[in-house]
């Protein structure tokens, strides 16, 4: 697809966003989007919005399970970008206001202390982290009944709305990272039940697939960077009047409240 298309396709999809209005998956009207074409829109959306003053944070990563990984047809996971402006502190207080279908996954989040770059290992990927902390994303697909193809995720920015961070930070090694167990719940009733060992067999297996995925489109993760690992079970609709809370083995609980 020529540059100017692709400029087109992601503009369409940022008025979308800042609207919180649904619009048809990209491939229905062009079936010959890539992959590499739609991280080339993801990465134009990106653009556009630091145009606006956000600024990029980190990245999230995205179809990390097994069984995802099988329904979509890949063999491995995808990934988005994080920017300021959508982070949330725990225990705020928020309206659904702005967003079209929310949905909210507990997560497992690093903090890199230094730059990692390339094909590494995931304990080489660990050995970038600074610290570890539960988590929690808040996906809201701009497309129509949250329906789309793997490329129409990616170029959506895989569906990225939220972060929110946990209080209790921990250094990668004092903690199990590939067996933590993870407890979602609302309004104090556990709803979901699930373990790290969900994303990739360990969130540091994600963080080096990661870093091996921005090596091959020519990027890096920087020194300071939010990443979080990717789902540890399935996303669950937000609805108001509502608190959810993650717990996680090791690293306490994040929470939100929405209004």
């Amino acid at each position: 697809m020529r540059n100017e298309e692709l400029k087109l396709l992601a503009s369409h999809l940022d008025r979308a966003t800042l609207e919180a209005r649904e619009v048809e998956k990209l491939t229905t009207n062009h079936p010959q989007l890539s992959l590499s074409s739609a991280y080339k829109i993801q990465e134009i959306g990106i653009q556009l919005r630091q145009s606006r003053g956000e600024q990029t944070v980190g990245y999230k990563m995205g179809l990390t399970s097994k069984a995802k990984m099988k329904q979509m047809g890949v063999d491995s996971p995808i990934y988005g970008v994080l920017t300021d402006k959508m982070q949330l502190f725990s225990g705020q207080r928020m309206t659904l206001a702005g967003r079209i279908h929310p949905k909210i996954e507990p997560e497992i989040a690093f903090i890199m202390s230094s730059d990692l770059k390339g094909k590494v290992t995931a304990h080489q990927a660990l050995e970038s982290v600074g610290s570890v902390c539960a988590a929690m994303e808040i996906i809201d697909s701009r497309y129509l009944k949250f329906n789309f193809t793997l490329n129409d995720v990616i170029a959506d920015n895989c569906s990225s709305s939220a972060f929110i961070l946990g209080p209790l930070i921990k250094k990668p090694n004092e903690i199990n990272l590939a067996n933590l167990g993870m407890v979602l719940e609302v309004n104090g009733k556990p709803v979901e039940f699930g373990s790290s060992s969900a994303i990739l067999g360990s969130p540091a297996e994600s963080l080096a697939a990661l870093s091996q995925m921005l090596h091959e489109r020519g990027h890096f993760i920087p020194k300071g960077s939010i990443v979080m690992a990717g789902a540890a079970t399935r996303a669950i609709a937000l609805n108001p009047s509502t608190e959810v809370r993650t717990h996680v083995q090791g690293l306490d609980s994040v929470s939100l409240v929405i209004e």
